[in-house]
């Protein structure tokens, strides 16, 4: 469970056990540096998704603790007790998707006008663009 304490701490809000320290890294000689957007919220969001992230930001460390140490079971699809990259990453790929998913159902409505479960062309302009036409 080593893994899944660093990564239980890693999540726990940043007022929770002070301060997070960013990790400073030096670039090896000839490759590009990049980062995709960087800090704390985005890696949060990218674990829990961004609805469960908001709710855990209401949390004290305590909740947190106890509600990622269920999750984190979760993702331990073989139950070893170890969290292996290929397991966060399956975890991270279905939030993604879980993500994707509930956001189109949440704007479908806004687009399918006439309510027939399709958006036709003239909807699509008509919801995008409205009032400019």
């Amino acid at each position: 469970r080593g893994m899944a304490l660093a990564l239980l701490l890693a999540l726990v809000p940043p007022g929770g056990l002070g301060k997070p320290t960013a990790r400073q890294e030096r670039p090896r000689p000839g490759t590009a540096q990049h980062e995709d957007r960087p800090g704390f919220q985005y890696d949060h969001e990218a674990f829990l998704g961004k609805e469960e992230a908001r709710s855990f930001d209401q949390l004290s460390p305590e909740e947190s603790r106890e509600r990622l140490g269920k999750i984190v079971d979760r993702i331990d699809d073989n139950k070893d007790g170890y969290l292996t990259t290929e397991e966060l990453k399956t975890w991270i790929k279905r939030v993604q998707k879980r993500y994707i998913y509930e956001n189109v159902a949440k704007v479908w409505k806004d687009y399918d006008l006439n309510k027939d479960n399709k958006i036709a062309w003239e909807e699509y302009k008509q919801a995008t663009y409205g009032y400019y036409l």
